[in-house]
């Protein structure tokens, strides 16, 4: 038996622990890790607004994107010896864990975290680190590498400015050589802030000079209002219920929330603790769902609202809401350092008292509104019941008799011979009905699809599964998704992806694929998808007629007609203005449609290419987009 010691006991002194186990104090040395060190920087600049000790951040990415400086006009850090460890208070807080002014709660009445690690684990896992402080009309610096100072504090001349500045350098030994910022992440996040902290302007500077001021004075209304348009679901009321309650001796916490309900199919809550999302949700979102189920109820009651035949579940009160709550705690205990999930307990009752009561006057004073919202829950609710009885009734049936059972846009076809039957998603009602018009009725199924449906990369799987539109799609193909796949229940041989020829069109192909990847791998690698490939131009020369895919097709066609020949060109704005027949001759009937088959070619590469483009990190899909940008045809996108 080998011996076990006291020598064999490591003690690692200072910011050591830190360099070696990053991930216990950012999440990991990805990406996300990587852009998290300035978070934190940022995050402290923020917790000096939020306390009124400043107005403005300033946020400057070096040319290279491997190093950035943060500053604000905030009361600058201390740099008077500190009464016990005898060294600037600059240099405890960078190289000392547990070490800041977020403690007590004197110099913070509230702040984005109160562990006192953030500043000095930047410092521990940057090559270089220089801080700049302007206090007392004079300019102070000292630098840092991998956590320890490499000089002395210093008096750099006289300032009228006041504030902070930390640029950092993260280090390539911990994150690899080709880690770098991500301008458009920065900016998404930057912008957040300056919607949740009414007053505070953030000037971003991107790595070639470009600089951008971001300010809302009103807020998170502003910011959910973003958020609705960016979807593109239409509201159901005009007006989003929105509430502000400051700190004050009746109230408990100081909280804004904003929200409004929309013809989307799903529900989408963020939420803020003390400025610093929490994609986790915790017990402030648990507390604003109360108050929502509650608060809907109640109106139901007091305003006599007849409701017969359905019984309403909170995920029917909550589809189409889209909310934002923001909540400021004293002492907020956050789920590990990186901050996702918010954990006090006194938090929940505090948010559902403050919203429940508001939200209830708010609904009985606005009857008509109030009326268009439970409606608009009560078609949720009968919608989930009939899919509810819907999958009972198909357990029941066998195959064959289920084709009585499937999507009610669904004009399905005659066969049931998945050989020679084949499935059309058809981008819209219009462009579903031209289709309907010239398929051939004995082998060819038509399924609008309406708007975009989800992402499958970034949505979790139960919204993916909740959304109607891929509801469909699944019942439609009958092979189930998942552990439930069966490709041999599979109703058509052959599905077609149908989508206008333009930039939308291709994003919602993409959506569709992305979902076959990820929930029904099976139904690609066996060959059953293929992308229709409609035309974008007709040219009629004489008593010919030839279609064009694209501008690169149509310039081929027109570089091949006789020079005698004057050409009459038609684009097409979509595939529900295409003539039935033209739309048959050119991508329905076997015989002459264009289409191509999708293949998987690398399982990983493929794998790697999906998360890129369709994942939740946007720094791969901004460098492919930047990449390839020289290289597309302004027209082809539709500007």
């Amino acid at each position: 038996m080998s011996d076990y010691t006291a020598a064999d006991i490591e003690a690692l002194e200072g910011l050591e622990p830190v360099r070696q186990r990053p991930a216990m104090y950012i999440g990991g040395t990805d990406a996300t890790g990587y852009h998290h060190l300035l978070w934190e920087i940022v995050d402290n600049c923020v917790d000096e607004a939020i306390n009124g000790h400043a107005s403005r951040i300033e946020v400057d990415l070096d040319k290279d994107l491997k190093g950035v400086s943060v500053a604000d006009n905030g009361r600058g850090i201390p740099v008077d010896k500190h009464p016990k460890l005898n060294k600037p208070a600059l240099e405890v807080i960078l190289t000392t864990l547990h070490a800041g002014g977020k403690f007590g709660g004197k110099s913070y009445q509230v702040s984005g975290g109160l562990h006192g690690v953030g500043s000095s684990v930047v410092n521990a896992l940057s090559e270089d680190l220089t801080a700049t402080v302007w206090r007392d009309s004079t300019t102070y610096e000292q630098t840092y590498s991998r956590g320890a100072p490499t000089s002395k504090l210093k008096k750099a001349g006289k300032t009228s400015k006041r504030g902070t500045q930390i640029h950092f350098r993260p280090d390539a030994k911990i994150f690899g050589k080709s880690a770098s910022f991500d301008t458009a992440r920065i900016r998404e996040r930057l912008e957040a802030k300056s919607y949740l902290h009414k007053g505070l302007k953030i000037v971003f500077k991107d790595e070639k000079g470009n600089r951008e001021e971001f300010e809302h004075p009103e807020g998170i209304v502003e910011f959910l209002q973003r958020r609705i348009a960016e979807r593109g679901q239409p509201p159901v009321h005009p007006q989003p219920f929105t509430l502000e309650r400051e700190t004050d001796d009746n109230a408990e916490l100081r909280l804004e929330l904003a929200l409004q309900w929309t013809e989307a199919s799903d529900e989408r809550i963020e939420t803020f603790a003390n400025g610093i999302p929490t994609p986790n949700g915790g017990t402030h979102e648990s507390g604003l769902k109360s108050a929502l189920h509650k608060a809907i109820r109640s109106y139901i009651e007091m305003g006599d609202v007849k409701i017969r035949g359905v019984k309403i579940t909170a995920e029917d009160i909550r589809e189409g809401l889209f909310a934002m709550l923001s909540v400021y705690v004293p002492e907020p205990q956050f789920q590990g350092q990186t901050k996702n999930r918010l954990n006090n307990p006194e938090v929940s009752a505090s948010v559902e008292t403050a919203v429940r009561t508001e939200l209830e006057q708010w609904l009985l004073q606005r009857k008509s509104v109030a009326d268009a919202i439970v409606a608009r829950i009560v078609i949720s609710a009968r919608a989930r019941a009939a899919s509810r009885a819907a999958v009972k009734q198909v357990k029941r049936k066998t195959a064959v008799s289920h084709r009585l059972n499937l999507p009610g846009k669904l004009s399905d076809c005659q066969s049931t011979d998945p050989e020679e039957s084949e499935l059309f998603l058809v981008e819209g009602d219009s462009a579903g009905g031209t289709a309907k018009q010239g398929r051939d009725r004995r082998t060819q199924a038509i399924l609008p699809l309406r708007g975009k449906v989800l992402n499958a990369e970034r949505a979790t799987r139960a919204a993916v599964l909740a959304n109607k539109e891929l509801n469909n799609v699944v019942d439609a193909l009958g092979c189930g998704v998942g552990k439930t796949f069966d490709i041999t229940k599979l109703r058509y041989g052959k599905v077609f992806l149908l989508m206008d020829a333009d930039a939308d069109g291709h994003h919602i192909a993409t959506l569709l694929l992305t979902f076959f990847y990820r929930l029904m791998p099976g139904l690609v690698r066996g060959g059953h998808v293929y992308l229709a490939m409609p035309p974008l131009y007709r040219i009629d020369a004489g008593k010919e007629t030839h279609w064009a895919l694209d501008e690169a097709d149509r310039d081929r066609v027109l570089a091949d007609l006789p020079k005698n020949v004057k050409p009459d060109i038609s684009r097409f704005k979509g595939l529900g203005e295409m003539p039935p027949e033209d739309l048959k001759v050119t991508t329905l009937d076997p015989r002459r449609r264009r289409a191509q088959r999708v293949t998987i070619e690398g399982e990983l590469e493929t794998d790697q290419l999906m998360q890129e483009l369709m994942g939740k990190d946007t720094g791969p899909r901004y460098r492919f987009i930047m990449d390839h940008a020289p290289h597309v045809d302004a027209e082809a996108l539709d500007l």
